[in-house]
């Protein structure tokens, strides 16, 4: 197997999974999150929005396993999404969220750039 394609998926595993759970406990409302996301000024209304949105961009990435253009769109439309969760992390100083944040930073730069589908023409 071509070590691209391995690099590939478990980028992108990585990538669903930490999306996957942070959306999902933000939609099942789990007192953690909750208060996580209170202490950095998001009422329950955002939040919600916020872990339905991420839980949609990992819903595309799972569909796009057979409709590979809808995966890279799903990739592209998460990654505002990690960039603001790391700039959120590292201005309200909550290291221990460092390395998750910046994973879900950096993935999408080497999923879309090892993904055979996707093209950037400039």
């Amino acid at each position: 197997m071509d070590f691209r394609i391995i690099v590939h998926y478990a980028a992108l595993a990585y990538f669903s999974y930490i999306f996957g759970y942070a959306g999902l406990f933000k939609v099942i409302q789990k007192t953690s999150m909750m208060n996580s996301m209170q202490s950095l000024g998001f009422n329950r209304a955002w939040t919600l929005v916020i872990g339905y949105a991420e839980v949609l961009g990992v819903l595309g990435i799972v569909a796009g396993l057979f409709i590979p253009h809808l995966k890279n769109a799903s990739v592209l439309y998460l990654w505002p999404f990690a960039i603001a969760a790391f700039a959120t992390h590292m201005a309200h100083h909550e290291f221990s969220h460092y390395f998750n944040s910046l994973a879900v930073t950096v993935l999408p730069v080497l999923i879309l750039c090892s993904d055979r589908h996707f093209r950037l023409s400039l």
